[in-house]
């Protein structure tokens, strides 16, 4: 015990294990102590000396508690040999139970997920499939149905009657080709069936049944004025067909305007649907009437012995004028199938449906009467030919101012003349009060001639 104080108090072993320790710091230390810093040289075999006599004895000192602990360092070391390979064998029964969980449940789970997974796949496909067939079979039962309407339409007598529902079959066949599914309505236009249907057949159809319908407006006349005298019976069997014709055309020509609904997030309140193919139809019909009455007015100015019967044909375009305003002021739109609801649904529909037909035309043109708006468009229209042939002078001008009173008046016959329903409608009554529209009309022509 005595030794190993001595050997304790003479090897600082605190100091060797610090971790503050500086290998240099202790050299230079311990060689300052065996020298004398005024020295000019320096003496380096004590220090050595000193460090390997420091090293051999705590070699020795290692050496003998090596040897005094080595049975228990050997039971302590297999003590922790024995615990670890018990540990070992316990976690490696754990490990395989593991292991073969995780096999059960990769059966049991993933495989299973997996095959789950294709077979969503392929009857998810499978649906697509269907419904892309059952929409290329909706829209080829479609075309036939249009097919036959279009043959139907060019019966010579009876073909107008399948206008409308040819227009309701393109429609239908417009929505079946355009589904608020996209990936849907891009997978049917790659078919080439439904292109086909499309270009041959969906597009021509329409474009058809719009010609036929603006040339059955273009050639509305209810009007008897300049008609041959034939039986009451025959004009009103004509008249009846005419109407028949027309209603057909406008239903055709309404149900064919484009729609454009506003979005589901617009607060706009309920709107009136207008049917600009309609309503353009209807313009060029009255455009188409104004033009030929100027010109053929302007005419007959210059060469007045044609003058009455002109003005019996201006008369007569005016009375058909009065007849195509009685018929849209009674005509009631069709259910259109994509205005969304009813205009008594509530809440209301952000697209309604016009009451009749004569409210969008009145509303497009400005106007509240089809025939003030044909006097008076005739009218504003007629002043310049009249300065014109004023200025152009010779016996067309003198001729025109001598007999300005006999035009006068037959200008307000015709104005009032024209305001009739024509007589096949059964009413001879004049609609209305035209004092201001004959004023207008004598003004325009009356009013370059000076007095």
């Amino acid at each position: 015990m005595a030794a190993a104080e001595s050997e304790a108090s003479y090897i600082d072993y605190e100091a060797f294990a610090s971790p503050d320790f500086h290998a240099p710091s202790f050299a230079n230390t311990l060689v300052l102590s065996t020298n004398d810093a005024n020295d000019t040289s320096i003496d380096l075999s004590t220090p050595l000396s000193r460090v390997l006599f420091d090293v051999q004895e705590v070699d020795t000192h290692i050496d003998s508690l090596t040897t005094s602990s080595a049975l228990p360092l050997i039971k302590h070391t297999s003590t922790r040999a024995k615990a670890s390979t018990h540990v070992l064998d316990t976690l490696e029964s754990q490990v395989q139970g593991l292991q073969q969980a995780y096999t059960r449940l990769h059966q049991d789970v993933v495989e299973r997920y997996e095959q789950a997974e294709q077979v969503r796949l392929a009857a998810d496909r499978l649906a697509n499939t269907l419904r892309l067939a059952r929409a290329v079979a909706r829209c080829l039962q479609l075309g036939r149905t249009l097919e036959g309407n279009m043959v139907d339409t060019d019966k010579p007598r009876e073909g107008y009657r399948s206008l409308a529902p040819a227009a309701r079959t393109v429609l239908s066949l417009r929505q079946t080709l355009g589904p608020d599914d996209v990936a849907e309505a891009r997978l049917l236009a790659r078919v080439n069936a439904i292109t086909a249907l499309r270009t041959e057949l969906l597009e021509p159809s329409e474009r058809s049944l719009l010609a036929k319908s603006q040339q059955s407006v273009r050639e509305f006349s209810m009007s008897t004025l300049t008609g041959s005298s034939r039986g009451a019976a025959s004009v009103f069997a004509q008249h009846d067909d005419t109407r028949a014709r027309t209603l057909a055309a406008l239903h055709t020509l309404y149900l064919l305007s484009p729609v454009s609904l506003p979005p589901k997030s617009s607060t706009v309140r309920a709107a009136t649907f207008n049917p600009t193919v309609l309503v353009t139809a209807l313009q060029s019909y009255l455009q188409t009437s104004l033009t030929a009455s100027a010109t053929a007015l302007a005419r007959a100015l210059a060469t007045l012995p044609t003058l009455d019967r002109t003005l019996l044909d201006i008369s007569a375009r005016c009375q058909n004028i009065v007849a195509l305003e009685s018929l849209l002021s009674t005509a009631k739109p069709p259910v259109h199938p994509l205005l969304p609801a009813a205009p008594d649904s509530t809440p209301p529909a952000p697209l309604e449906p016009p009451p009749t037909f004569l409210g969008p035309l009145l509303a497009a043109l400005d106007t509240s009467s089809l025939p003030s708006y044909f006097w008076r468009s005739l009218a504003s229209s007629l002043a310049p030919r009249v300065q014109e042939i004023i200025a152009r002078g010779g016996v067309s001008a003198r001729t025109l101012k001598t007999n300005k009173d006999k035009v006068k008046d037959a200008v307000r016959e015709c104005v009032h003349r024209g305001s009739q329903l024509p007589s096949s409608t059964g009413s001879k009554r004049v609609i209305g009060n035209w004092e201001r529209e004959a004023a207008v009309m004598e003004g325009s022509i009356l009013g370059s001639l000076g007095r």
